[in-house]
């Protein structure tokens, strides 16, 4: 009964102490960051310390700069993910459903995407300016090879004991799609939508390390070439701040539209 009690107890705490796990991971890199910095190992050009890097962040939030870059490669980043999303998806059940398509484009998709997307950034840069274009491309490029993959994977996975189930049923080819195909594979797209937000980030800021007047590759670039380390600091931040929300909406999409299977396990 003691037991009982205190393992209720401990159940109670756990998501308590999980919602500030992730504060105690950044305290603890700022520390060491703040540690390193009070050794005085490096110049602070090169590691500059935490409350420089805190002072460059509010000058350019103040000054407007940071959000314009900040929104360039937002923009773009959600315009490229999309993109990236429906023709992966498009093309991935396509293949899923028809070896002979997948014959076809299977080698070329794997020729394309074992060149590094940052190889092939100039030619766009080339071919489509160095506007918003090429940048948008570059981000599809990118998410387009996971999201394929997983929307193959995902339906491949559909048991065909239930496929069988559906067309003796006479389900239309919609209705199976829709109630059968799509919940199935679910959690397997959203693996590949989580693994598609993070890289969406990395394509938007190549393309813009490559050829751009505006966003946070930018200003990196900018700030590399003024030896002003705080605020590439500051743009690397903001960029891994972008992922991190894209990611949490994400899974908190994915909670929502897989609670049913949380309910399945209970039962």
């Amino acid at each position: 009964m003691i037991y009982r009690n205190l393992r209720q107890q401990v159940q109670k705490r756990v998501p308590q102490v999980r919602v500030f796990a992730p504060f105690l991971g950044v305290l603890l890199i700022l520390a060491l960051w703040q540690g390193v910095t009070m050794l005085k190992l490096y110049p602070e050009f090169i590691i500059p310390t935490p409350i420089s890097v805190a002072q460059r962040f509010v000058e350019v939030l103040l000054d407007g700069r940071l959000w314009l870059h900040t929104w360039t490669t937002t923009s773009q980043m959600l315009v490229g993910l999309v993109i990236g999303l429906i023709v992966g998806i498009l093309l991935g059940y396509l293949m899923a459903k028809s070896r002979t398509f997948e014959d076809v484009l299977a080698p070329l998709v794997l020729a394309f995407q074992s060149t590094p997307v940052v190889a092939y950034a100039p030619l766009l840069v080339i071919w489509f300016g160095s506007g918003p274009t090429s940048k948008v491309i570059t981000c599809a490029l990118i998410v387009f090879f996971p999201m394929l993959l997983n929307t193959i994977v995902g339906l491949r996975t559909v048991p065909a004991s239930l496929s069988d189930l559906m067309r003796s049923l006479r389900a239309s080819r919609w209705q199976t799609f829709a109630q059968l195909e799509v919940p199935a594979a679910l959690p397997v797209l959203f693996g590949g939508l989580k693994v598609s937000v993070v890289l969406a980030v990395i394509g938007a800021v190549v393309g813009e390390f490559v050829s751009a007047d505006a966003g946070l590759g930018y200003l990196i670039n900018r700030a590399r070439y003024d030896y002003d380390t705080p605020l590439v600091v500051v743009a690397i931040l903001m960029l891994a701040l972008i992922a991190r929300v894209m990611y949490g909406i994400v899974a908190l999409l994915e909670r929502r539209m897989l609670a049913w299977q949380n309910r399945q396990r209970k039962w």
